[in-house]
Formats: structure tokens, C-alpha cells, sequence
């Protein structure tokens, strides 16, 4: 269904987002991972929510301008949702539009291993 073009919104789970939305979700340098059926549905169309944790344990940021890992597809990713943010993904970059509760622009900022920008509505999100 996904290389057919039949799903409009495809969520994966990701190592590493860049700032213009390739996505690392497959392979970690020591080799461990698979690619399963990542790349087909990153490469049909859809749109494509990456989640992950904001950070690493080693507190390293897994949303950056490059990828040190080996891309899954180029340029699908068009959201990505952390355990701080929702971030979307246009021709600028990031672009913060939900944080957590309690979780500070600031601390986002300074999570984030690429330029970050807020957009003019960004709120705190809403659980209901």
C-alpha cells in the first residue's frame, strides 16, 4: 500500500532527523538494525511523521543538520514529534510548533543540533 501511494501518513520511528528531512532509521555505525520496510514506505508519498527521542542518553541531539548515520530516504520527513516537541520541516529547517509541558523553548533550543526557529503560534501542547 505504501509504494502504491494508498497511505496518506506514514509514522517511523527514527535514529536521526536532518534539518531538511532525511531520515536515519535502519543502521547504527556498529552495524546493528535492518532496513524491514522503512525506505518503501518513507519513499511512497506520504507524509511522513519521524518520533524519537529528542536526545541520546549520551545527551547528544538526534534532530541535526547532517545525518552521521546512513539515510533511510531524502527529504520524506515533514514532522517530527519528541519526547519535548512537535517540530515541522519546511525549506528553512526546523520549525517548533508544540512543546511539552514544562518543557522550555529554550531547553528545546539548546536540544536541538541544527538551527531552530519558532513559529508565531507555537503553544504548549494539549492532553485531553
Amino acid at each position: 500500500m505504501a509504494r502504491t501511494g494508498r497511505v496518506s501518513t506514514t509514522i517511523l520511528g527514527a535514529f536521526e532527523v536532518s534539518q531538511n528531512g532525511d531520515p536515519a532509521n535502519w543502521s547504527t555505525p556498529s552495524g546493528s538494525g535492518g532496513i524491514g520496510g522503512a525506505m518503501d514506505m518513507a519513499a511512497g508519498g506520504a507524509r511522513v511523521i519521524a518520533i524519537c527521542h529528542h536526545c541520546e542518553r549520551s545527551g547528544r541531539s538526534k534532530l541535526v543538520e547532517r545525518l552521521s548515520y546512513p539515510p533511510t530516504a531524502l527529504g520524506c520527513v515533514k514532522s517530527v514529534v519528541t519526547d519535548l516537541a512537535w517540530i515541522d520541516i519546511d525549506a528553512d529547517g526546523f520549525l517548533l510548533r508544540e512543546t511539552v509541558p514544562g518543557v522550555s523553548v529554550d531547553d528545546i533550543r539548546s536540544a536541538t543540533g541544527a538551527p531552530l526557529r519558532v513559529a508565531n503560534d507555537a503553544r504548549e501542547m494539549q492532553f485531553d
